[in-house]
């Protein structure tokens, strides 16, 4: 299974900030497993933090903005696009300002910062946010549209459309990450001339200039007025307004340089879920605020459910088959209650159990009706997490667990002839003087139909 992974070391940039124009400083730092991506502003009082989450955002103006009470940090979205994107899962980020500096309008600038510290990885497995069916979010007074569809990792296709000659319709796709430092990266923000004056006016892009935003000139006005908007940003233009194209000091890298740049926003905000994806999202004429709409949307299936179905494909070689199984467990007929092992890790499991009529608890239990007792479901879960702990021991078949105690028991749902059963045990704590504390789940496809949590002693057999 794939581990989690934090920063080697600290690594400090330093720029303005696009909206503010303030000098920033800001210091990405190493954190533990399971912290996810934190914000802390450490030039207030009490240095708040905030979880970079997409339930904290609280404005999508010309950038993602998160808020919590009076605290806010803005255009946090290419610092975590460059995280997501190169296998960061746990980062502290210190910053000295309401926002996080623009640097050169890109990631790139973040990218080269964290490959050049490194990652460390942790102990910890990952913890995937798997695409099972299609979610769609649409605005229809703006024309966007998100998809998200199931892939087996994690793809962006960006589609944009603009009454411009200069971007009408551009295209931009990511179908591996690993991809994204040379293809996306680099690609940087982009401004049209027209929008500046009413950006100015909202209190926005005090930090703009030519070496951080593409700016498009596409509808021609008048020298004064052009020389005039140069004048309110600090940085003449120098353009004969006759000219229309593109007013910046760096060459555009890519013929397609915005739809990449749209890309990289998608990315950052789809970093917001707090889990690393597999699926593919096809993004038309996106933008911060529909991206975070899909983005609080998967962050409430994550919390409806504590953990997702495993997948279970029939079609792929078990880890464990009966024959291995029957070598680990004491079990035999009738109490024998996993049938393989389709997944296993350092802390967690995965177990297959078909029920047919034949089993014999269904003869007494119901004749008319009938239903695999709870107290098999939660057997069943001990047996898989037997195979977990004894799979780790040396000479496994001189061990056998037994059951200390049981809580937080709960059945959701009949299992029925003809279900699979499919359980996932996962290690709540370390194994300390042979205890083992898990957490099972059980499922039938996508239904959870029980749960609970045991206490197990692993005990040499005499």
């Amino acid at each position: 299974m794939d581990k989690q992974h934090t920063l080697k070391d600290s690594f400090t940039l330093q720029g303005k900030g696009l909206h503010t124009g303030l000098p920033i400083t800001i210091t990405f730092n190493p954190a533990p497993e399971n912290h996810g991506y934190k914000v802390r502003r450490i030039d207030l009082e009490d240095q708040p933090i905030i979880d970079a989450l997409a339930e904290n955002v609280g404005n999508t103006q010309r950038g993602t903005v998160l808020i919590k009470g009076d605290v806010i940090v803005s255009t946090i979205e290419h610092a975590m696009a460059a995280l997501y994107a190169l296998n960061v899962d746990n980062c502290l980020i210190d910053v000295n300002a309401p926002e996080f500096p623009i640097l050169d309008g890109s990631a790139i600038k973040y990218v080269e910062a964290i490959k050049k510290v490194g990652l460390e990885e942790q102990s910890e497995e990952k913890d995937y946010f798997i695409v099972r069916r299609k979610m769609e979010i649409k605005d229809e007074e703006t024309g966007s549209k998100i998809i998200l569809l199931p892939d087996e990792q994690f793809c962006v296709n960006s589609f944009i459309e603009f009454e411009s000659k200069y971007i009408p319709n551009q295209s931009a796709s990511l179908d591996d990450l690993n991809d994204f430092e040379n293809e996306i990266a680099g690609a940087r923000t982009f401004v049209f001339v027209r929008e500046i004056q009413k950006l100015l006016e909202a209190g926005l892009i005090k930090g703009g200039d030519l070496d951080n935003a593409i700016v498009i000139y596409e509808r021609q006005i008048s020298q004064e007025a052009l020389d005039n908007l140069g004048t309110l940003l600090g940085i003449p233009f120098k353009k004969d307004a006759t000219e229309l194209g593109y007013l910046n000091n760096k060459e555009i890298q890519y013929p397609n340089e915005p739809a990449r740049h749209k890309l990289l926003d998608v990315v950052g905000d789809m970093a917001l879920i707090g889990k690393p994806i597999k699926g593919r999202i096809i993004a038309t004429r996106p933008g911060h605020k529909i991206n975070n709409q899909l983005a609080r949307a998967i962050r409430k299936q994550i919390k409806m459910n504590e953990v997702q179905p495993p997948i279970y494909d029939p079609n792929i070689e078990p880890v464990f088959d009966i024959n291995k199984i029957k070598l680990l467990l004491p079990h035999r007929y009738p109490l024998l209650m996993v049938d393989k092992i389709i997944e296993i890790g350092q802390k967690h499991i995965v177990g297959v159990k078909n029920m047919t009529m034949n089993e014999a608890f269904f003869q007494g239990h119901f004749p008319q009706e009938p239903v695999m007792p709870g107290v098999l479901q939660i057997e069943a879960m001990a047996q898989i997490g037997g195979l977990l702990v004894l799979s780790q021991v040396e000479e496994p078949e001189r061990y056998s667990t037994y059951f200390l105690k049981i809580d937080n028991v709960k059945f959701r749902s009949k299992v029925v002839p003809g279900d699979t059963l499919i359980f996932r045990l996962q290690m709540m704590s370390e194994i300390r003087r042979g205890i083992a504390n898990m957490k099972g789940f059980a499922f039938v496809g996508e239904k959870l139909v029980s749960e609970a949590e045991f206490t197990a002693q692993i005990v040499k057999n005499k």
